[in-house]
């Protein structure tokens, strides 16, 4: 099976700092890879509540992940405070593509990921256009 290569893009549009929480830990005594997950989608949520936006209401429009990629790299521990840099790419009419690259406090790589975004009308149930106000944050 070929491995997963996530080739970060040029552009950063945001870097959020998250702790790992003791919940986020697995028997293995490390960040679990569903925390991991976890952890992608709380940076999201942050980076789009700094310009007041939710994944369900960006000028009326939501957003749905259609798909996600993590290459893990080193484990991280109880109370290490990863920073989480986010990419974007391949902005689209209905689409875009976040990029992630986490460390922790001594610039160690945890993972890298990338998920794809599309925009969705949760009251029609369609994919819908990317609104303009993200697609100028986006670039």
């Amino acid at each position: 099976m070929a491995r997963i290569k996530i080739q970060l893009p040029d552009k950063m549009i945001a870097e959020v700092k998250i702790k790992v929480r003791i919940t986020d830990i697995n028997y293995g005594n490390h960040l679990g890879n569903d925390s991991l997950v976890s952890i992608l989608h709380e940076a999201r949520v942050l980076w789009l509540h700094s310009f007041g936006f939710s994944e369900l209401d960006i000028d009326g429009v939501g957003l749905i992940m259609s798909d996600l990629g993590v290459e893990f790299k080193n484990e991280s521990f109880y109370g290490d405070e990863l920073t989480v840099e986010i990419y974007t790419e391949n902005v689209g009419p209905v689409s875009f593509e976040l990029y992630y690259n986490l460390t922790n406090q001594q610039n160690k790589l945890i993972a890298k990921a990338k998920t794809g975004i599309v925009c969705y009308d949760y009251e029609e149930k369609k994919v819908t256009a990317l609104p303009e106000k993200l697609k100028a944050i986006l670039g």
